[in-house]
């Protein structure tokens, strides 16, 4: 099996990793969740993650083929548009955007002007789509279960899995977002274990364990079976449901969420400017 060149970059303030996967055989590559740096209180975005991205794609001559979101993040803002501009590249992400924009374009009062149909997106992939970097062909899993359109990418040995799993010692992701399921996401997770025992699985975020100093972008579909506390081998899906429910029962918001999902919703953009020429994201009371 082909194993694809993975670079990570990590974004400790949100947690997240973004990748750069290159096809071994060229230049071609792809960039897998990226971060816009945003100072929530100030009001103010930078580009410094993104621009070590670019630095590490110029520096090795490669060059842009897809520019791919997982899911709409609701934790740091995507900087798709920015490195689109930069790059090239098509953005990508779930068909199932649709369904993520009806439910928070309405939660933002968003426009006319706001098309929920993903137009703003190059590629919307369903289940068993295919996408190339180079000679290397990328297939794709619908994923579902934290939100409805998750997705992971997977390139020869490695697949991209989201917010679908964390590292073994941390579990699995939250499912009480508008369009998230428990049982749904216990049924997505099934389907990434069912790749070869083998398989990097490269994660969205981390947080660290309780017995690890460390922040770890990657695991395999072994090591998941084998030791993650939620949902290894022999934890029924009943179990699992419940386990999740009553956690999820428990957590906050994440800090970033409004402001991430009126922009990701958008494939990164901002908000069209108001009459002053200024841009405002919206803070929605008593929604969540």
């Amino acid at each position: 099996m082909i194993a694809p060149i993975v670079h990570p970059f990590f974004d400790e303030p949100t947690n997240t990793f973004s990748y750069v996967v290159r096809d071994p055989d060229s230049t071609s590559c792809a960039i897998i969740d990226s971060v816009l740096d945003f100072d929530y209180s100030a009001g103010r975005t930078d580009v410094r993650s993104a621009d070590e991205i670019i630095d590490y794609i110029r520096s090795n001559n490669l060059t842009v083929e897809w520019i791919l979101e997982t899911h709409v993040h609701a934790d740091h803002l995507s900087a798709a548009p920015y490195l689109h501009e930069k790059l090239g590249g098509k953005t990508g992400i779930g068909a199932k955007i649709v369904e993520v924009q009806e439910i928070f374009g309405k939660a933002f009062n968003a426009g006319s002007e706001f098309a929920r149909d993903g137009s703003q997106f190059d590629a919307l992939f369903e289940e068993g789509d295919t996408l190339h970097i180079g000679g290397l062909e990328g297939r794709v899993l619908h994923t579902p279960g934290h939100t409805p359109a998750c997705l992971t990418y997977v390139f020869g040995d490695a697949a991209f899995v989201g917010d679908t799993l964390f590292m073994p010692d941390y579990g699995t992701a939250r499912c009480d977002f508008p369009g998230g399921d428990a049982r749904t996401l216990y049924q997505s997770i099934q389907k990434v274990l069912s790749l070869p025992e083998d398989t990097r699985l490269f994660l969205c975020h981390d947080y660290k364990g309780p017995e690890r100093e460390a922040f770890s972008a990657e695991t395999t579909v072994g090591e998941q079976r084998r030791s993650n506390i939620h949902v290894r081998d022999g934890i029924t899906e009943s179990e699992f449901v419940e386990m999740r429910e009553k956690r999820d029962a428990t957590l906050g918001m994440p800090r970033l969420i409004l402001p991430s999902v009126q922009v990701n919703m958008r494939a990164g953009e901002m908000p069209p400017a108001e009459n002053n020429g200024q841009v405002y994201l919206k803070v929605p009371l008593n929604f969540l």
